[in-house]
């Protein structure tokens, strides 16, 4: 029986999942098996896989519904490792990758996460450093936000099982993880991160208006659905459920500030001021916006 069981979930990405397939194939810890589960994709994905002929690598067509928590689930249910690694097609992992998280679990830990790079064509790359461990205890992880990046982890099957693996509600779609690493984290898991950079996470152009709107829903639905269980009603739990809030809609107008849209950044940080005006971060953005318009007319 495979040490580790790597779960890659895919939709017509065969351009990407061959290179994620070949880092897995480069680790220094062999000792693994890697279920791909496809979407009926309707490109050469099947061929993709074939091509390596390696018999590590299943390949299994499953209907998810447009939701990938449901592939993820189906990858979950088929592992036979004890330990579970995700990796989305469209992301690489550097070969030592398997190995340092397996070396840290050793040390008493649940959930393992590591650094990554993030990349995007024709921009330099930029180091992620998810964490650090305090952040990923269950208060600070619902009231600061999320600290954990799921093409970064490595995580006990018995933990999953224990918390009935991710949830597959469409309002969820793209926050799926936090909700999960958020039951994870208040079941008792005990988290831990590594300080380097083992893996790739590849930002791809698209319609970032629609993805990102989409997922501030899932991740306000997320942490709505976590407030109720918590039944907080005095003044306190409510300013620190809206600067959660706030939290989220700043989130939001970094990433237009950072797909080069001011306006609707703007935007987004009014809402989040309205929510709550202790956020210091939020000023620092906007100060940022305001100084673009003078680099451009200096450049």
């Amino acid at each position: 029986m495979p040490a580790v069981s790597v779960i890659i979930p895919t939709y017509n990405h065969a351009q990407f999942l061959g290179p994620a397939l070949r880092s897995v194939c480069e680790q220094t810890f062999a000792d693994w098996e890697a279920i791909v589960v496809n979407n009926y994709s309707d490109d050469n994905t099947t061929d993709v896989v074939a091509a390596f002929n390696d018999p590590r690598i299943r390949l299994v067509n499953f209907h998810n519904n447009g939701v990938i928590a449901a592939s993820r689930n189906e990858g979950i249910r088929l592992a036979n490792g004890k330990l579970i690694a995700f990796l989305d097609s469209d992301d690489i992992w550097y070969p030592q990758k398997l190995a340092r998280c397996i070396e840290t679990l050793e040390n008493g830990f649940d959930l393992v996460c590591h650094g990554e790079n993030w990349t995007k064509e024709n921009s330099p790359s930029r180091e992620m450093h998810y964490g650090p461990a305090p952040r990923a205890a269950y208060p600070r992880l619902l009231f600061n936000g999320n600290c954990i990046s799921t093409s970064a982890v490595v995580l006990r099957k018995q933990s999953l099982e224990r918390v009935r693996l991710f949830r597959e509600e469409q309002r969820f779609i793209t926050a799926e993880d936090y909700d999960l690493w958020l039951r994870l984290a208040r079941d008792g898991a005990r988290i831990g991160f590594v300080h380097e950079i083992l893996g790739e996470y590849r930002i791809h152009e698209g319609n970032a208006t629609k993805a990102l709107l989409r997922h501030l829903d899932a991740e306000l639905a997320v942490i709505d659905d976590h407030f109720a269980a918590l039944a907080m009603g005095d003044m306190l739990a409510q300013l620190r459920m809206r600067r959660r809030r706030a939290l989220a809609y700043y989130g939001t107008g970094r990433g237009f500030q950072a797909a080069g849209n001011p306006r609707e950044s703007w935007h987004w940080f009014g809402r989040a001021l309205q929510e709550s005006p202790f956020i210091l971060r939020l000023y620092a953005a906007a100060a940022l916006n305001l100084v673009a318009p003078l680099r451009q007319l200096f450049a």
